[in-house]
Protein backbone atom coordinates (compact mmCIF):
# COMPACT_ATOMS: atom_id res chain seq x y z
CA UNK A 1 0.00 0.00 0.00
CA UNK A 2 1.53 3.46 -0.67
CA UNK A 3 2.73 5.47 2.35
CA UNK A 4 -0.34 8.24 2.06
CA UNK A 5 -2.74 5.97 1.74
CA UNK A 6 -1.91 3.67 5.06
CA UNK A 7 -3.05 5.75 7.34
CA UNK A 8 -6.24 6.70 5.73
CA UNK A 9 -9.25 4.76 6.96
CA UNK A 10 -12.23 7.29 6.43
CA UNK A 11 -14.92 6.25 3.76
CA UNK A 12 -18.07 7.19 1.70
CA UNK A 13 -20.84 5.16 1.80
CA UNK A 14 -23.98 4.71 -0.27
CA UNK A 15 -27.17 2.96 1.45
CA UNK A 16 -30.21 2.30 -0.82
CA UNK A 17 -33.59 3.69 0.63
CA UNK A 18 -36.90 2.09 0.18
CA UNK A 19 -39.22 3.27 -2.36
CA UNK A 20 -41.58 3.92 0.50
CA UNK A 21 -39.04 6.97 1.81
CA UNK A 22 -40.82 9.20 -1.34
CA UNK A 23 -43.64 9.47 1.05
CA UNK A 24 -41.29 11.65 3.98
CA UNK A 25 -42.37 15.47 3.34
CA UNK A 26 -38.79 16.19 3.63
CA UNK A 27 -37.02 14.23 1.16
CA UNK A 28 -39.65 14.77 -1.44
CA UNK A 29 -38.40 18.72 -0.99
CA UNK A 30 -34.57 18.01 -0.99
CA UNK A 31 -35.28 16.06 -4.12
CA UNK A 32 -37.81 17.83 -6.55
CA UNK A 33 -35.72 16.88 -9.88
CA UNK A 34 -35.72 13.55 -8.71
CA UNK A 35 -36.32 11.40 -11.68
CA UNK A 36 -38.82 8.41 -11.97
CA UNK A 37 -37.20 4.98 -11.56
CA UNK A 38 -33.83 6.51 -10.37
CA UNK A 39 -33.06 4.57 -7.18
CA UNK A 40 -33.67 6.51 -3.47
CA UNK A 41 -29.97 6.99 -1.38
CA UNK A 42 -28.00 7.93 1.35
CA UNK A 43 -24.51 9.46 1.40
CA UNK A 44 -22.52 9.12 4.52
CA UNK A 45 -18.99 9.39 5.59
CA UNK A 46 -17.71 7.13 8.05
CA UNK A 47 -14.10 6.96 9.94
CA UNK A 48 -16.02 2.55 10.44
CA UNK A 49 -16.04 -0.09 7.65
CA UNK A 50 -19.03 1.17 5.51
CA UNK A 51 -20.57 -2.58 6.47
CA UNK A 52 -20.08 -1.60 9.81
CA UNK A 53 -21.14 1.62 9.37
CA UNK A 54 -24.69 0.67 7.64
CA UNK A 55 -24.98 -2.21 10.61
CA UNK A 56 -25.10 0.64 13.25
CA UNK A 57 -27.71 2.52 11.06
CA UNK A 58 -29.99 -0.49 11.28
CA UNK A 59 -29.43 -1.29 15.06
CA UNK A 60 -30.52 2.70 15.96
CA UNK A 61 -26.80 3.43 17.02
CA UNK A 62 -25.60 7.20 15.65
CA UNK A 63 -28.26 6.29 12.86
CA UNK A 64 -29.76 8.69 10.50
CA UNK A 65 -33.85 8.13 10.20
CA UNK A 66 -34.57 7.52 6.98
CA UNK A 67 -31.16 4.83 7.07
CA UNK A 68 -32.95 3.15 9.76
CA UNK A 69 -36.13 3.02 8.19
CA UNK A 70 -35.95 2.82 4.86
CA UNK A 71 -32.35 1.32 4.34
CA UNK A 72 -32.03 -1.27 1.95
CA UNK A 73 -28.39 -2.14 1.21
CA UNK A 74 -25.24 -0.29 0.46
CA UNK A 75 -24.51 0.32 -3.22
CA UNK A 76 -20.24 -0.23 -3.09
CA UNK A 77 -20.56 0.19 -6.99
CA UNK A 78 -20.85 3.98 -6.45
CA UNK A 79 -18.52 4.65 -3.75
CA UNK A 80 -15.59 1.76 -3.67
CA UNK A 81 -13.52 3.27 -6.48
CA UNK A 82 -12.91 6.30 -3.45
CA UNK A 83 -12.06 4.98 -0.43
CA UNK A 84 -10.11 4.88 2.27
CA UNK A 85 -9.13 8.52 2.41
CA UNK A 86 -7.95 11.38 4.26
CA UNK A 87 -11.19 12.46 7.10
CA UNK A 88 -11.10 15.65 5.07
CA UNK A 89 -11.06 14.11 2.14
CA UNK A 90 -13.85 12.18 3.01
CA UNK A 91 -15.96 15.40 4.16
CA UNK A 92 -15.43 16.88 0.92
CA UNK A 93 -16.57 13.83 -1.18
CA UNK A 94 -19.67 13.01 0.61
CA UNK A 95 -21.19 16.34 -0.53
CA UNK A 96 -19.53 15.98 -3.77
CA UNK A 97 -21.06 12.14 -4.21
CA UNK A 98 -24.41 13.35 -2.62
CA UNK A 99 -24.85 16.10 -5.64
CA UNK A 100 -23.51 13.82 -8.50
CA UNK A 101 -26.19 11.56 -7.89
CA UNK A 102 -28.54 14.49 -7.19
CA UNK A 103 -27.81 15.64 -10.65
CA UNK A 104 -27.83 12.24 -12.15
CA UNK A 105 -31.94 11.91 -11.17
CA UNK A 106 -31.27 10.17 -8.20
CA UNK A 107 -33.28 11.02 -4.54
CA UNK A 108 -30.52 11.77 -2.11
CA UNK A 109 -30.35 12.38 1.54
CA UNK A 110 -27.09 13.44 2.73
CA UNK A 111 -27.24 14.57 6.41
Amino acid sequence: MPRTRRGHHHHVYVVELSDRVWNEARFRKANPDHQLGKPFVYVGMTGLDPDLRFDKHKAGIQANRFVFEYGLRLLPALYEVYNPMPYQAACEMEVELAIGLREAGYGVWQA
